[in-house]
Parts: structure tokens; sequence; C-alpha cells
């Protein structure tokens, strides 16, 4: 059945292979973008339409949906650099928390059987406290800007979900990388650019923090197994972690970037400054490998590769 289906963030990272994949399957896809974009050449096939506007305008949230009979939501869009939500925590609150909210709101008020799937995070977890990884009914405890920004929305989902029997699907991934993340400050972007213009790389952290590193491909395919295990179920609300068996520390992940672009000579600085951080994350995703027969595809080599190979490809058009 084709879907018209409105998409937050269609040119991040995330967004483009997930909207590609759609059209593919001959959904119409329509891209809600705040401002415009030089990113569309990234995307090999067209979305039905790319709608200028703001999801914080509640009230131009509606009118989207009504207009072009939405029935399916991929909220993706979303603050989602540390740096910046420490800088700026007002901001961070009122994108990811109220952007979510008027989602929420219109479907409640327009049409409770519009498909909703929110991108939420491991961070929304918190610390990993006693336990040597997360498992979907943890509680969610976070501290930090970011992190309480998509426990929030992740909470306020469900809420909406089991008081308005609305449908709704919550993807919490762990790190996310690959090709096109125009992010140039998270981890891997960061030390690719750097090495290739032959500059030192500052880490802020002491480089020992843990995280799961997920290739955004595989991501991709993973969300579009939840609409379809949603749109087949009788339960209104489905919530999986995303992630792989790809454990590193910050400085591993640098290591091997480097080892790829043969040059392990550059060392990073390390600044050890950072404290507002999560030290250790680790997510267990037995439940959708059982319960959707997804899995990541793609190893750590393999998906670091490609990264690298994109950034070198696109270097001159990116520094534009």
């Amino acid at each position: 059945m084709k879907h018209n289906i409105l998409i937050t963030g269609g040119f991040g990272l995330l967004g483009k292979p997930l909207v590609l994949k759609l059209i593919n399957l001959k959904h119409n896809v329509f891209i809600l973008k705040k401002k415009n974009t030089k990113r569309l050449k990234f995307l090999p096939k067209r979305p039905k339409k790319i709608i200028a506007g703001d999801f914080t305008n509640k009230k131009l949230v509606g009118k989207i949906v009504k207009k072009n009979k939405i029935d399916v939501i991929f909220h993706l869009g979303a603050i989602t650099q540390v740096l910046e939500s420490l800088k700026k925590p007002y901001e961070t609150h009122l994108i990811n928390i109220m952007g979510t909210i008027n989602f929420l709101e219109n479907i409640r008020l327009i049409n409770k059987k519009i498909i909703f799937i929110y991108s939420s995070s491991d961070k929304a977890y918190g610390e990993l406290k006693n336990r040597k990884e997360y498992k979907e009914g943890d509680a969610l405890d976070s501290t930090y800007p970011y992190d309480v920004s998509k426990s929030a929305s992740d909470l306020i989902c469900q809420s909406y979900s089991k008081t308005y029997s609305m449908r709704v699907g919550i993807i919490r991934c762990g790190n996310i990388y690959g090709p096109g993340d125009f992010n140039f400050k998270r981890l891997i972007p960061e030390v690719i650019l750097s090495t290739i213009e032959k500059k030192k790389f500052i880490i802020r952290s002491d480089g020992k923090s843990t995280r799961d590193y997920v290739f955004v491909e595989d991501v991709a395919d993973a969300y579009i197994k939840l609409l379809k295990k949603i749109k087949a179920s009788k339960d209104k609300l489905k919530i999986y972690n995303v992630s792989s068996k790809f454990n590193y520390s910050v400085l591993q992940i640098v290591n091997m970037v480097l080892k790829k672009m043969k040059n392990s000579k550059l060392k990073p600085l390390v600044l050890n400054n950072s404290k507002q951080e999560l030290n250790f994350q680790r997510l267990n995703y037995s439940k959708i490998k059982r319960e959707l027969k997804w899995k990541p595809k793609t190893d750590i080599e393999t998906g670091i590769k490609k990264t690298i190979d994109w950034y070198i490809k696109f270097y001159s058009f990116l520094k534009k």
C-alpha cells in the first residue's frame, strides 16, 4: 500500500537513505525542511515535495498534515549535537520536545490512525548503572540537556499512544555513522576531515567513553521494518533498541579511522575537559532481532571505509 509519508530531518545522515528507501518502495515522500539546502544533490531520486517550514509551529504542522493527507510521519529532525545542546538548553528543549508534541497533538486532533515514528536515542536511558546494557523496559533516567530532551519526548510519545490510542513507533538507536553526515563536529567526520586536511583534531573528553556504532543504512532498514510491523500489528505502541555488537571507545574509533586512512602518525589532542557526557552506553537489541528479524549487516571496518570514501569523493563540495 502506498503511503503519503512526511519526514523531518530528511536531508540528515539518517534521513537521506531512509527517504531513498521509501521512494524506492513507491511511497509519496514529503520532506519538511526549515531552510533551503544544497543537500538535494545527494538524493538520487526526488521526493514528492519539499515543504518549507518549522515544526515548532504547531498550526503549520497541522496544515501540512491535512493538505497533503499524510498518513505516516517519521520524526527525525532535532538538535542532535551534544555541545550545541549544552550551550542552548532552551532551544534544545523547544525544538526536540515541543516539536515532537506538535506532531502528536495534531495527529490526536486530525486523525489518530496516522502512524508516528519517533527517532529516540540510547542517550534517553542516561548513564548505565549496575548493569551491562540497556533493554527497552529499563527506565529513562538522563541528566544532560540533549539526553533529557530525548527521554522526555520518548515518554511523551508513549503517553499519547497509551492515553489516546495512537499508533506510535519508537527507535532508540546507538551512535549512527556513515556517508553523508554534515555534522562535521561528530567524531568520525571530524577525524576524517582533519586527516584529509592534515590538521590535528581535538577530543574534548579523555577518549575512554564507549558507545555502540551502527551503520546508517542498517538503521534505515530498521525504520522500514518498524513501519511494516506497526501496520500489521494490533498493538498501538512499539519500542525497539537498534544497535550493533560494535562497542568502542572514542580512541579506538579514532585509531580505526587513522589506520584506514594510512595516517596513524597523526595523533589527536586530548583535552579531557568534558565532564558533561555519558561514560559508557550499550544497547541490547535482541528484541528487534526476535520480533522484526532485523540485525546490522555492516561490519565496522566496511562501514568506516565507505564513510571515508564518501568524504574524500565530496570533499571539495563540502568545503564550499
